[in-house]
């Protein structure tokens, strides 16, 4: 991943990871401070996915998904959903999800766990950036207010306290 940014000097890592079957936005840094504030649960960054299911997906499961759903290793924290489009020719359904945990392969399996197979997982959003104008393997420089405004929201804490009572 690092060769596509070949002209930076020094050492870089990535910032949380992707799949490899994933695609989107993914940030490299040389800042370990940073990368910790953006990556550690506590922090409850925000990431925002574009996800394709097999199946048409229903507004239950997407309250579950919302509320949090039991997963091999607990329940997760409550997801931002929302359906974007359903495909009966493909017999597919395209959601947007947003999530502030990191677990491995944590969106699949939440997807999972509401009886869709996840075909294709695409990262939009990582706290405050998105991926609008950037194409497939093209990457670009944060500005200094980027980063400052990164740093902001990994350290005011919130929490949206929803009340969810569908948890199963």
């Amino acid at each position: 991943m690092t060769e596509l940014v070949d002209e930076v000097q020094g050492y870089l890592f990535p910032v949380g990871r992707l799949d490899k079957d994933a695609s989107g936005a993914i940030l490299l840094t040389n800042d370990g401070e940073l990368a910790n504030l953006l990556t550690h649960p506590s922090y409850e960054v925000e990431k925002t996915y574009e996800v394709t299911v097999k199946g048409r997906i229903t507004s239950e499961a997407l309250e579950r998904l919302a509320c949090g759903v039991e997963l091999e290793d607990g329940v997760t924290a409550p997801a931002k959903v929302r359906l974007l489009s359903y495909s009966s020719r493909d017999d597919t359904s395209k959601v947007e999800i947003t999530i502030h945990e990191g677990r491995k392969r944590q969106v699949k399996r939440m997807f999972q766990a509401v009886g869709h197979r996840v075909i294709k997982l695409m990262r939009t959003r990582f706290g405050t950036l998105d991926i609008k104008g950037l194409a497939e393997g093209e990457h670009r420089y944060l500005t200094r207010k980027e980063v400052a405004k990164l740093r902001k929201i990994a350290l005011r804490k919130t929490n949206a306290n929803r009340q969810c009572t569908n948890q199963e």
